[in-house]
């Protein structure tokens, strides 16, 4: 063991290092590396008609309509969070929502399907 006196912040800390000889390091188990997280669920499949996609990376707050919903230009249709702030998905169309892609709690990219109107 060999000490150490290490200045952090003009703070003094004494500390205690092992040496190893080098077959002793080669015989050290690297630590596992961390399991990926598991894929998310595939979205549905798009309707037909006009997309409405994420436009930022975020999380979905709300979902304010449905499948079969009749909506109007504008039309509030869910709420995203990025970065702290909220921000309303508005229907660029009027029309019929004729799929929803994401529910509330999901995460998503930026041009995520988010629902279609047609």
């Amino acid at each position: 063991m060999r000490k150490f006196l290490i200045n952090v912040n003009g703070t003094k800390y004494e500390v205690e290092v092992e040496e190893i000889d080098a077959k002793a390091a080669a015989a050290a188990k690297p630590a596992e590396a961390p399991k990926a997280a598991p894929a998310p669920a595939a979205p549905k499949a798009a309707g037909a008609g006009e997309k409405v996609t994420s436009p930022m990376p975020g999380n979905i707050l709300s979902v304010l309509v449905k499948e079969g919903d009749t909506v109007k230009e504008g039309q509030q249709l869910m709420i995203l969070e990025a970065m702290k702030m909220e921000n309303e998905i508005l229907a660029p169309c009027a029309g019929k929502v004729t799929s929803v892609a994401v529910a509330k709690g999901s995460t998503v990219e930026s041009g995520s399907l988010l629902c279609t109107i047609a």
